[in-house]
């Protein structure tokens, strides 16, 4: 049984590896997604969360106030999350742009730092959250990527794990 499973996951490793998309594969894609510019202001934001099973536990709406402070390479985006089952919640992003792809933020639920890369019309990046789940707090990674569309429209979608276990995905349309 265990040479068994040695196999299987010799065999299967390699392949989940051969598929990993690159941020660095969207370079020069369009229309480019420059954090710094496109949620400078205000800007809405429309989301769902389904578990790893598939089904929709949570739906919401997202108003966010952005501001880029070109002097310190800082984007602060104060979210307000209205949840269907009439739920609020805030989070504070501060955001700085490290380099000419990459980028750090901070918010108040995240544990350490969240770092990312954008390339073209793409933005990745990864960071751990400190959730209530009912009585109960998880720590969770998202494994977030945005894609930013034709006609201002950005796609996100963010992997949800826990102990390396998917737990469920997060998409939101801005």
């Amino acid at each position: 049984m265990l040479r068994r499973m040695l196999l299987i996951a010799a065999t299967v490793l390699p392949l989940a590896a051969c598929g990993s998309m690159q941020v660095q594969d969207f370079e020069g894609k369009e229309p480019r997604l420059k954090l710094e510019s496109y949620f400078a202001g205000e800007t809405k934001a429309y989301g769902i969360f389904r578990d790893r099973f598939g089904d929709l536990r949570r739906q919401f709406t997202v108003d966010i106030q952005g501001d880029w402070n070109a002097e310190t390479r800082t984007l602060t985006l104060d979210e307000e999350f209205s949840y269907a089952d009439g739920e609020t919640d805030t989070r504070v992003w501060t955001i700085e742009k490290t380099g000419p792809h990459s980028y750090r933020g901070t918010a108040g639920d995240v544990i350490g730092e969240a770092t990312g890369q954008a390339y073209g019309n793409a933005f990745t990046w990864t960071y751990k959250v400190e959730l209530d789940v009912g009585e109960d707090s998880w720590t969770v990674t998202f494994d977030d990527w945005m894609f930013r569309q034709s006609d201002g429209v950005v796609i996100n979608t963010a992997d949800v794990s826990r102990w390396g276990l998917h737990v469920g995905t997060v998409t939101i349309v801005f």
